[in-house]
């Protein structure tokens, strides 16, 4: 089946510029949606952002929302989230995942397990002096 793998973490520092990129493969037909997902030490995972991969609306939760900004390439089926002025608190594993539909992402950064059946293997991002 697909398969999603995420790249582009690492240390930044605060204020600094961050690019992750998810790359999907595998998949028949891209029609599915792909949402970034991040887990905090202690936290639970929460969402970030998604994507319409038809016809490209964007969706940003609460907390993220002008802060990051997502987008993709459909010649290489990847997503991209960059993140202009990341945050030591932004420090996480990223993750990002393929559903039906961004509607299985709330604004407050809940969101519906059952939506999303593919995930990447996360990236580390550590924002830190």
């Amino acid at each position: 089946q697909g398969q999603l793998a995420e790249s582009g973490g690492g240390v930044v520092q605060p204020g600094g510029s961050l690019r992750l990129s998810c790359t999907a493969s595998g998949f028949t037909k891209l029609y599915l949606d792909i949402a970034w997902f991040r887990q905090a030490p202690g936290k639970e995972r929460e969402g970030v952002s998604c994507i319409n991969m038809k016809d490209g609306t964007t969706y940003y939760t609460d907390s993220m929302r002008g802060r990051a900004t997502i987008s993709k390439h459909d010649t290489q089926n990847t997503v991209y989230l960059h993140m202009n002025s990341p945050k030591p608190e932004d420090t996480a594993v990223y993750y990002c995942a393929a559903g039906m539909s961004c509607r299985g992402l709330n604004r407050s950064g809940s969101y519906y397990q059952a939506e999303w059946g593919y995930w990447g293997q996360g990236a580390q991002v550590t924002v830190s002096s």
